[in-house]
């Protein structure tokens, strides 16, 4: 049964099949271009989805067999040659510079600190602050066809809404500079090999598919894996001793739940778990 969301925009699209939400950018006319539209659709679907019990995991994809192609450079040549700031932006410097902080928390930190996995369902490409918000997933699954660019230099601009920082996290940063430096043209086995495409599932069909595997990864035990991402997302940022001491704390919250007693009774009687959350 599928439930459709209110973004507040029809440049974002989001529903909930079963237990995953799917976040959809909509724009395939611009190659899922952002639009200040889509930074106010996250902010406002993100928390139902977090919130709503049923969701157990969100997938973030593109129509039109693109995923984003990052910013609107046809909005941005617009603007500089229209003398004035794109509609819902600010004009003065330190005012465009606190928009945009505003708009990455919106989305980038907001995707890295969700409660639940992400999965970016890659169909095509995606390039620039697009790649940067299929970064911040946590896991990412591609389309053969699929391909992956930094852009930043390009444009002659410097990048945002996180690549630096997760593709550093993902390739190292000696690759990570040569990636931002020099914008080649990653193919999806090109991302497989450096780690930052986690699986490629065939072309045909890449929807369906994509959305099958997330609905495998929501058959999982929910609250393990959102104290699974917890720790995940701790490690990067702290040492030893205070990554064992939250894991002490998350393992032992976890084998008290009715699920952990549920798998374990299922590997005893040799069945399949059945996991519901508590």
């Amino acid at each position: 049964m599928t439930r459709e969301l209110d973004t507040g925009t029809p440049d974002l699209l989001a529903r909930v099949e079963g237990h995953v939400g799917v976040i959809t950018f909509n724009r395939p006319d611009r190659r899922n271009a952002l639009s200040d539209a889509m930074y106010h659709g996250f902010g406002a679907v993100l928390p139902e989805l977090a919130a709503d019990p049923e969701v157990r995991v969100v997938m973030v994809t593109g129509n039109g067999g693109a995923f984003c192609a990052g910013g609107d450079v046809k909005g941005m040549h617009d603007s500089h040659t229209g003398g004035g700031a794109r509609d819902g932006q600010p004009e003065g410097l330190e005012d465009r510079i606190a928009y945009l902080r505003r708009r990455q928390r919106m989305v980038s930190l907001a995707l890295h600190e969700f409660p639940k996995p992400v999965v970016a369902a890659v169909p095509g490409a995606a390039a620039g602050a697009g790649l940067s918000i299929c970064l911040a997933a946590d896991v990412r699954i591609a389309a053969e066809r699929a391909l992956f660019v930094t852009a930043f230099a390009n444009v002659g601009a410097s990048g945002d809404f996180g690549g630096s920082w997760f593709l550093t996290q993902l390739v190292g940063q000696a690759k990570a500079k040569q990636l931002y430096f020099t914008s080649p043209r990653l193919t999806a086995t090109d991302a497989q090999d450096l780690g930052i495409v986690n699986e490629i599932l065939p072309d045909d069909g890449f929807d369906a598919a994509a959305l099958e595997w997330c609905h495998d990864l929501a058959g999982r035990a929910p609250i393990a894996m959102r104290y699974m991402k917890e720790n995940l997302n701790r490690a990067v940022n702290v040492d030893l001793a205070t990554a064992l001491d939250a894991e002490a704390n998350n393992m032992i919250r976890t084998m008290s739940t009715a699920d952990h007693k549920e798998a374990a009774a299922a590997f005893v009687e040799k069945r399949s778990p059945n996991f519901v959350g508590e």
